[in-house]
């Protein structure tokens, strides 16, 4: 049986970079502990068989030392203000996915003279929050009595989406990578992320989070974008970051969801903070945890105890039952962007890519998948 030369610490770097433990994999792989020793050798299958398990391309294991992967857009991702240095393959191959619907977009838009979005990039660290977020809300037509009237604050996240996606914004929202629902990506790794650009900006936000957690997070990305600046961030609703980008992307996210002076308008200080947020949440139609930090900061809580009050609801919200996945075609045109998919239909069904290019980036296996995609997005010939 033929074996592979494969370097030691490379199957310990593949092991250990995929966040799983020898234990993990050994009934899979009953000699993956004298691989990693250097007493034994995989055959190609096997060691194919293994990077597949890892999510390791296979070429790295042929290297003769493991690679240096760095994220490959600004990481401004922190615990505790420090940096994180290191990215899961699930967190990569998330933003090469991305990377790679945003070149197809790009072109597709410039090949239909598309205009540039002027407002990617339009703004400056040195700009009044205030004032930025009143902008961004006037773009997005992010009208807050209109927001009001909707039934629950879901609904005005699904509505905030679709503002978005209407003005050109690409926005992805879902908790695996791709397509493949085996893995799973992790909140407590990253929330989201933006890829600035000014014919195909995208949002990324991690759909693994609380619903309550997507809606900051989407506004403190579509902060990156006015800004022009990409980069994966935590998009912590309770954090003041040490990073002046990631400070200035929460406080107009913040703005932008409830202006500071509309809530102090609103503000009933003798009733209990409980009540008060319940009512405000259903007022301004943004979760609990979003008007938390807005009576945080117009003085309602004190820091200790708001964040207290914060730790409580997140906890009350994990511990919430998750609705089901619900219509698939609605969730994929969620996952991949509708204003994505309905050119990616359209490009196909006109011959200008190739069905195996558009399967791949929708993750799709079948034409009748494919078919239904269309009906269901209005653009089925």
């Amino acid at each position: 049986m033929s074996r592979v030369p494969v370097q030691p610490e490379l199957i310990r770097w593949a092991r250990e970079r995929s966040g799983y433990g020898v234990d993990t994999l050994a009934g899979r792989f009953r000699k993956l502990e004298e691989w990693e020793r250097g007493e034994v050798q995989p055959t190609l299958k096997q060691l194919e068989a293994f990077a597949k398990a890892t999510h390791t391309p296979v070429g790295f294991l042929f290297l003769p030392e493991p690679p240096e992967e760095r994220v490959p857009i600004p990481d401004f991702r922190t615990v505790a203000n420090a940096h994180i240095g290191h990215a899961s393959p699930d967190l990569l191959d998330t933003i090469y996915l991305c990377q790679q619907r945003q070149d197809w977009y790009r072109n597709f838009a410039g090949s239909m003279r598309e205009p540039l979005l002027d407002f990617v990039g339009s703004a400056d660290l040195d700009d009044d929050v205030a004032n930025t977020a009143a902008n961004m809300r006037h773009a997005l037509g992010l009208d807050l009595d209109e927001r009001r009237r909707l039934g629950t604050w879901t609904d005005a996240l699904r509505r905030f989406i679709e503002q978005a996606d209407a003005l050109g914004v690409l926005v992805m929202v879902s908790g695996v990578v791709g397509s493949n629902n085996r893995r799973s990506l992790d909140p407590q790794e990253f929330r989201g992320f933006a890829l600035a650009d000014p014919l195909a900006p995208l949002i990324f936000v991690n759909g693994a989070d609380t619903k309550a957690a997507q809606m900051f997070t989407l506004a403190h990305e579509l902060a990156h974008i006015w800004l022009g600046e990409s980069g994966v961030s935590d998009a912590d609703i309770r954090a003041i970051p040490g990073r002046a980008v990631e400070r200035w992307c929460n406080q107009v996210a913040a703005e932008l969801l409830v202006p500071l002076a509309a809530i102090r308008e609103e503000l009933n200080r003798g009733v209990s903070v409980r009540d008060e947020m319940n009512r405000l949440a259903r007022r301004f139609k943004v979760s609990t945890l979003v008007i938390l930090r807005r009576l945080h900061d117009a003085g309602r809580l004190s820091r200790d105890e708001f964040w207290s009050a914060y730790d409580g609801e997140l906890r009350r919200l994990r511990a919430m039952p998750k609705g089901s996945g619900g219509d698939f075609y609605l969730t994929l045109g969620a996952r991949v962007s509708k204003r994505f998919a309905r050119a990616l239909v359209v490009s196909t069904m006109e011959g200008r890519t190739a069905y195996t290019e558009t399967f791949r980036m929708l993750g799709l296996k079948k034409m009748a998948t494919f078919n239904e995609l269309g009906r269901s997005l209005g653009v089925a010939f």
